[in-house]
């Protein structure tokens, strides 16, 4: 085994891919950009939940919004839902943990809210319930899946928008869940600060 040629071959995959999903997602993920912005410019905020291994991820992204990005500006409203472990705890060994997302959307969401989903594998009651609550709430979803994502899709509204990365292996879409939501802090440190280029 040639470790220097595995590697070569994950960067040449990666990027195979990440230029495949460009032309894909480059419009939902502008879309997003400035769904989200008018939210937090109407005093709304942004609940991020992640499925299993994704929930560092939401947290990150999270903390990007409210401790900002590249550019200086004023925290903006977030929160990620899997952060606080006490409120998370109660419910891990209940039979009605899938609820553990929704329960949070019920308490802190409100009209007019974003909540933002990161799931990489397989469909997920947690999401599921989470996008469901988010409805029941008059928030709009923004949902990144897999490039295969089964009930998940289902349950997004016309308004609500999916980026789903073409991608079959869970490391690429991962690698392009962490771009979107990049381009996510960006667009939208643009937007609030008028940047130009």
């Amino acid at each position: 085994m040639n470790l220097i040629d595995r590697i070569s071959a994950q960067f040449e995959d990666n990027m195979r891919t990440t230029l495949e999903a460009l032309e894909l997602l480059a419009a939902p993920i502008a879309g997003a950009v400035e769904l989200i912005t008018a939210s937090l410019l109407d005093n709304g905020k942004v609940l991020v939940c992640g499925g299993s291994g994704c929930a560092g991820d939401a947290r990150r992204f999270a903390a990007q919004l409210v401790n900002g990005f590249e550019l200086e500006r004023p925290s903006l409203a977030a929160l990620a839902l899997s952060a606080d472990t006490s409120t998370l705890a109660p419910l891990t060994g209940e039979p009605d943990a899938a609820s553990m997302f929704a329960r949070q959307i019920h308490a802190f969401g409100h009209p007019g809210d974003i909540l933002i989903t990161l799931l990489t594998g397989a469909d997920s009651a947690r999401i599921e319930q989470a996008i469901h609550a988010a409805h029941e709430r008059d928030m709009h979803v923004i949902a990144l899946t897999s490039g295969k994502p089964g009930r998940i899709a289902e349950c997004l509204g016309p308004a609500d928008i999916h980026i789903s990365p073409p991608a079959d292996r869970r490391a690429r879409i991962q690698e392009l869940h962490l771009l979107t939501l990049h381009c996510l802090c960006d667009g939208i440190d643009c937007l609030l600060l008028g940047v130009e280029d």
